[in-house]
């Protein structure tokens, strides 16, 4: 059986382990000691289940979502409280929805009508709360937020909502920290693909210059600069980044070092390495959603060199 297992190609026994991991009518898990439905990342999951091919599964999930919309249109995180980055993560899913799932419309043109009462005058993005982030998430993953938001304006035609993220992106660039590697990689990871989803690929080649210097000869890159231990979806997340910008050598590295680390179970732990502290006790549902993205891309890449 692990010998089967093993001989399966990587991606998808990546997407076994989505398939073991959801919830049955409702969404993917946090991780597999919280094996609780996770609507932020059931959201972003949606566009990859297309992608992948997946179309029931994507469907289960995005009506799942819409049975848990709250009434001023935001919603809830595990703690069943709403934050403004879920909120637009599970946009993500409903924009994929769109002419496939009855309902997906109403619900993404709600959810972008209270993301719009999240920017203040100055165009930071506000949220209810940040209880779940911890001390190691800052609101410049709120750029991430951005992209779903324009492809809503874009789909529905709400030129207001495209205004909007951009009106909130053009706040977010002018800050110092936004660019550089100086906090987690995924979340950083976060900010580099936003920007290349909103065109700014300059900038985010900026940020990437950090991270290639950080990149190992073995393709791993370190959670923050100065640790040995990795965040495996931050990695996964950087080789999209890569594939974006044309960088396929950097991308491939990073890849070839993920299916190296990838659990038996199809996989990955939160972090790995001495001293990991991003719940590397855990198999996280989010790590398989980025890798799977970053296989398609691989997988582009190749098409276009052969």
């Amino acid at each position: 059986m692990f010998f089967w297992q093993k001989s399966k190609p990587s991606y998808e026994r990546a997407m076994d382990w989505f398939k073991q991991n959801m919830v049955t009518g409702k969404g993917i898990i946090v991780h597999t000691k919280q094996p609780v439905p996770y609507p932020e990342v059931t959201g972003y999951f949606i566009p990859t289940l297309y992608n992948w091919g997946e179309k029931e599964l994507a469907r289960t999930c995005t009506k799942w979502l819409l049975s848990i919309q709250l009434p001023d249109g935001a919603f809830p995180a595990p703690d069943g409280v709403p934050y403004t980055f879920d909120t637009a993560q599970i946009m993500r899913g409903l924009c994929a929805a769109l002419g496939d799932v009855e309902g997906a419309e109403a619900s993404l043109r709600r959810a972008s009508d209270w993301m719009l009462t999240q920017v203040d005058a100055s165009g930071r993005l506000n949220t209810p709360t940040t209880e779940l982030w911890t001390d190691i998430a800052s609101d410049l993953i709120h750029t991430y937020a951005l992209p779903p938001l324009a492809q809503a304006g874009k789909l529905l035609g709400v030129k207001e909502y495209e205004d909007a993220a951009n009106f909130v992106l053009a706040h977010y660039k002018q800050r110092e920290d936004l660019v550089p590697f100086n906090r987690l990689s995924h979340f950083h990871a976060y900010a580099m693909e936003a920007l290349c989803e909103m065109g700014e690929l300059e900038l985010a080649a900026q940020g990437m210059a950090d991270v290639e210097k950080c990149q190992r000869r073995d393709g791993s890159i370190p959670a923050y600069p100065d640790v040995d231990w990795v965040c495996s979806t931050g990695i996964a997340q950087y080789a999209i980044v890569w594939y974006t910008l044309g960088k396929k050598e950097l991308a491939d590295k990073a890849m070839r070092y993920l299916e190296k680390i990838q659990n038996k179970s199809g996989g990955f732990n939160g972090s790995y390495g001495k001293g990991a502290k991003y719940i590397s006790g855990a198999e996280i549902s989010w790590a398989v959603k980025y890798f799977l993205d970053a296989h398609l891309l691989k997988m582009r890449a190749e098409d276009k060199h052969a």
